[in-house]
């Protein structure tokens, strides 16, 4: 398609969705997010997999995120459709995973008129996001949706909601995305040298180091760094259970996963490890 062209929000939601490379998304349609499906429908180009259940859509993101690598997608229609995502949405800001949901809602003219199918899910996922937004206008749909996904996956990944009221997806627009300026410009952290040689040192001094992995590593894809270290500094390797597999499960150095689910082997081989001297 052409950078400028008319369409609706529903539309422009669907653009930003290809601009960010997403042809896979996982939702259930229903009465307010159905111009999106429409929209969805007639493009034809983006894999919409009809779920049973919008907390499987939550879940199912997630995966898709894992293994890709990607940022998952995930669509609901207003009030319990919302709702039903809120136990996805808390585990993928707990695990630090980019998924992207977006929820329909009632037209603007009936919000805070206690509509059928209306309830406030920015409110409700404020404290389980990484950031949300509500869409007030029409004009909004393609920037607040390509922002959502640069706010997932840049730094720490977490989920962003994108609550889109009905007829702001029925409206049109002339929508040129030329003009297009992100708003969200994330900056990686300076590197401190300094606290890494001081850290570096404390680990070379350390009379029995130990080596607690956790999700960070997964989300860096930095495991074959993490195995390195271990064998260069002749230590110990436990994970929590988001950084299983960051180091080979058969590698002489790890003794397994900790946590409240850590087996109680494991955590004998770990009082065992850190009683005895290298």
């Amino acid at each position: 398609m052409n950078n400028k062209m008319k369409l609706n929000g529903a539309r422009a939601v669907v653009e930003a969705l290809k601009d960010e490379n997403t042809y896979t998304v996982f939702g259930i349609p229903g009465g307010a997010n159905l111009p999106l499906y429409d929209e969805l429908q007639k493009d034809g180009q983006i894999n919409h997999i009809h779920m049973r259940h919008e907390q499987g859509a939550a879940h199912a993101a997630e995966g898709y995120a894992r293994v890709l690598g990607k940022v998952g997608v995930c669509i609901a229609t207003s009030g319990p459709g919302a709702t039903n995502l809120v136990t996805g949405i808390a585990d993928a800001y707990m695990d630090s995973v980019p998924i992207v949901a977006l929820t329909g809602q009632v037209p603007k003219v009936l919000m805070g008129k206690d509509a059928f199918q209306e309830i406030d899910i920015f409110g409700v996922t404020m404290p389980i996001t990484k950031h949300n937004f509500k869409v007030s206008a029409t004009e909004e749909c393609y920037s607040k949706v390509r922002e959502a996904f640069s706010i997932a996956i840049n730094g720490r990944p977490g989920p962003v909601l994108v609550d889109l009221p009905k007829d702001v997806l029925a409206s049109e627009i002339d929508l040129d995305k030329k003009n297009f300026i992100m708003n969200f410009n994330y900056q990686s952290p300076a590197i401190d040298k300094e606290k890494i040689k001081k850290a570096a040192e404390m680990l070379l001094n350390a009379y029995r180091p130990m080596i607690l992995a956790g999700g960070g590593v997964t989300i860096a894809n930095a495991g074959a760094e993490l195995t390195k270290l271990a064998e260069t500094l002749m230590c110990y390797v436990a994970t929590t259970i988001t950084a299983r597999g960051t180091i080979p499960t058969e590698h002489p150095f790890l003794l397994g996963r900790l946590e409240c689910t850590g087996a109680r082997l494991q955590i004998m081989q770990l009082r065992t490890a850190m009683s005895c001297s290298q």
